[in-house]
């Protein structure tokens, strides 16, 4: 059988120089990242021009006058007015590697010289395929009945797709349920589902959506009885009208609150009783707890009709049983991902099974260790000033100063200023999340972050 000529570029003795040319070259200009460093007053004026016109044009301001050069060093980051910065929330959780990974750059060089750019529904490369059996050979090993996936270029489009899915499969329901405090994305249906009424003002409703009270880890039988208490109340109002429960196994955006497992079993075998749909909400939690999958986590993996998966494998997916089968013309796309994230996403779940990322010893769990014993130490010395820390793996959260949505906020550019980015979740109270580059952060790159959580936390207190 003759050689594709495409095989034939990627083992081009000249591409495979420019491979090593380009990796040494990216080495010796990371090398210079070395920690936190202010930003050029050369490029002040510059640099809040093009923030001013970038927020007028899109009709909002940025979060964070952040726009980064395209270079980092795995936590740190280089913005373009030459600052350089630790990342710890990795944009929301997308930069798994953290920035500029060697390995990404691989990756990218052989989507660059592929002849998509953009891969859809109708052409896919044959580089599809791998990222799909990666995907179902983690369920298969975490024990679900998943055989079927999908992918897709975000996360809202994967729970889109979920939803279809399980509308479709259970024909005249109208109802879906989610938890309190959850979030599913922000399109007009799943901003339904989250439980943000500020995300959909001025929006017509288009989902009817019953919301479940969440476990709460200081009563958690009296958590568990509410939450079935009204789970059985809207079943009993609405009978055969629920096609499916969104069901985030730890709350992402609403501040990390974690599950339990005989909480979720006690509402999952009411669901399966009455023929709900169970789909896990994994676009967050995926890949950041002791397994792949956080429903393997929790041992919960045999409830499992639908699941979303995304952010740090870079393009996303809904994963489904052959009950969920859909009809013809139900899923399609003009884009699947970029040639690069379908690339990425190879690299990255051949990680999860390869590396040391998971079980008890594994590097989340590792580095969850890591960071909260370092913020309960904060805590121990300014308990007015921090409670926590929460969350599980690589998901991390802290109550700062009274939780108030405003201290939080000055507290979020306080530390932006210091040199550390982190982000907000919840309400009432408000918390810090942090969402680290797992596999390349430091216990230095930790320490030094804790330093001026802490400095900041104390500069912020009279705030």
């Amino acid at each position: 059988m003759a050689t594709l000529i495409a095989d034939q570029l990627a083992s081009d003795p000249r591409v495979l120089e420019a491979r090593k040319l380009l990796a040494s070259a990216l080495r010796d200009h990371q090398c210079k990242l070395t920690g936190i460093q202010a930003s050029d007053p050369a490029r002040a004026a510059e640099y809040a021009k093009i923030i001013a016109d970038f927020s007028q044009a899109r009709a909002g301001g940025l979060y964070f006058p952040y726009l980064g050069s395209g270079l980092g060093h795995g936590a740190l980051v280089e913005l373009a007015d030459g600052s350089v910065k630790y990342d710890f929330i990795s944009g929301i959780g997308v930069h798994y590697l953290g920035h500029s990974h060697p390995l990404l750059l691989q990756s990218g060089i052989s989507a660059a010289l592929s002849a998509t750019v953009m891969q859809g529904n109708l052409q896919q490369n044959r580089d599809s395929p791998p990222v799909v059996s990666l995907l179902l050979q983690l369920a298969k090993t975490a024990g679900a009945r998943l055989q079927h996936c999908f992918l897709t270029t975000s996360g809202a489009m994967a729970n889109e797709n979920a939803l279809k899915l399980m509308f479709q499969h259970k024909p005249g329901s109208t109802r879906m349920l989610a938890f309190e405090h959850g979030f599913c994305g922000r399109t007009m249906a799943l901003s339904q589902i989250t439980d943000k009424p500020q995300h959909r003002a001025g929006l017509p409703p288009t989902l009817r959506v019953d919301y479940i009270p969440f476990f709460d880890t200081s009563d958690p039988t009296g958590s568990t009885e509410k939450a079935l208490l009204a789970l059985r109340t809207y079943l009993q109002r609405y009978p055969g009208q629920h096609a499916g429960m969104c069901i985030e196994l730890i709350l992402g955006e609403g501040g990390y609150w974690v599950g339990d497992h005989d909480f979720f079993r006690a509402l999952l075998t009411e669901l399966k009783a009455h023929n709900i749909a169970v789909w896990f909400d994994e676009i967050q939690t995926f890949g950041r707890t002791s397994c792949p999958f956080a429903f393997e986590h929790f041992d919960l993996a045999q409830w499992a009709d639908v699941v979303t998966v995304g952010k740090l494998t870079q393009l996303c997916a809904t994963l489904f049983t052959p009950d969920f089968k859909p009809q013809p013309g139900l899923l399609s796309q003009t884009f699947t991902a970029s040639a690069g994230a379908i690339a990425a996403a190879e690299i990255l779940l051949k990680m999860m099974i390869q590396g040391d990322l998971f079980g008890p010893g594994g590097r989340n769990l590792q580095v969850h260790r890591m960071i909260t014993q370092r913020l309960t130490a904060i805590a121990g010395r300014h308990p007015q000033l921090l409670r926590g820390p929460y969350g599980l793996g690589g998901m991390i959260a802290f109550t700062p100063l009274d939780g108030s949505d405003a201290k939080v906020k000055v507290l979020l550019q306080a530390l932006f200023d210091a040199g550390v980015i982190a982000f907000y979740a919840g309400s009432n109270p408000a918390r810090i999340r942090m969402l680290p580059p797992v596999p390349v952060v430091t216990q230095q790159d930790i320490d030094i972050v804790c330093d001026i959580v802490e400095s900041t936390l104390v500069a912020c207190a009279d705030i």
